[in-house]
């Protein structure tokens, strides 16, 4: 068992209550995982892949670090060759290339913003250049920013997270739309936020609406082709999106017995990594249009 806690407050007569978080902030978006402490959790080491991804090759946003960086491992144990698309984390991204060779799959690694549609005809270029065929595109990629107000989010930050999490979802899959064949898999992440809402990240949680609703239109749109459209709506995990987004105070207490999860502590990104690989690989071919809640246990019905 990995351990989910590796700082612990105090014992109780029932439990111990678990503090897993010292406090931090970081001042860039979306942030750097090799200055979290502690760092996220990747990978279990205990889960052996099967070979269900041999071969196949993945695009994932976002995915030098966090929750892509776990899908980046998951998918590379499954047999998967990895390109990771990244904004400017080199450290991190550089990181996850090395482990995801390491585990004897080839990666690619290209930086750029997605917020410009001719980055992400560069992704799929060099993609296609290095590996000849696209299977699998995660799209991944989001920044957040917290007001207390929808008065206090300027037009600035408004159309800075809109292009950023929704635009750079379809520039990515109109990008790779031309080279995927049937059998091939969209999977987009949007969040617990889309289903439950959230009063400090009210365009951060409009944006995640909105890629559900693309999720479900588009699996309408692709599924003639045989190309299956999916989601993965995470709940509070711990990644470098959270110390770059809240207060050093408030990261001290994410995602436990104070928030609404009823686990009462925030998901590690390997938790969530299993999600992708059942909806990359051919064990999810009766599945489109779908979302999949790794979430702590917050009942969404959606």
């Amino acid at each position: 068992m990995i351990p989910i806690y590796p700082y612990i407050k105090r014992e109780t007569k029932c439990k111990e209550i678990p503090i897993p978080f010292p406090p931090q902030h970081q001042y860039n978006q979306p942030g750097a995982e090799f200055l979290m402490d502690p760092r996220p959790i990747s990978e279990n080491p205990e889960q052996k892949g099967s070979g269900k991804l041999l071969d196949r090759v993945a695009i994932i946003t976002g995915g030098d670090s966090g929750i892509g960086r776990a899908v980046s491992y998951a998918l590379a144990r499954e047999g998967a060759d990895i390109v990771i698309a990244y904004f400017n984390e080199h450290r991190d991204a550089q990181e996850t290339k090395q482990h995801v060779e390491k585990l004897g799959r080839k990666c690619l690694v290209v930086s750029g913003d997605l917020k410009k549609e001719a980055v992400a005809q560069e992704i799929v270029r060099q993609t296609m250049h290095c590996f000849g065929k696209i299977d699998v595109l995660v799209n991944n990629h989001a920044v957040q920013f917290v007001q207390r107000s929808i008065l206090d989010i300027s037009a600035e930050q408004l159309d800075l997270t809109f292009r950023t999490n929704v635009y750079g979802f379809f520039y990515m899959i109109k990008a790779a739309l031309p080279y995927l064949k049937p059998g091939s898999s969209i999977i987009n992440t949007t969040s617990v936020t889309a289903y439950r809402g959230s009063p400090e990240l009210l365009d951060y949680s409009a944006t995640k609406g909105a890629i559900l609703a693309l999720t479900r239109s588009l699996s309408l749109s692709l599924v003639e082709r045989g190309i299956r459209v999916n989601g993965v709506a995470p709940g509070p995990i711990w990644t470098p999106l959270i110390p770059a987004s809240y207060s050093a105070r408030e990261v001290e207490t994410f995602g436990t017995y104070s928030s609404q999860v009823p686990m009462m502590r925030a998901g590690q990104p390997f938790e969530v990594a299993p999600c992708y690989v059942f909806l990359a690989s051919d064990d999810s071919s009766y599945m489109t249009g779908q979302v999949l809640h790794p979430n702590g246990g917050t009942i969404v019905n959606g």
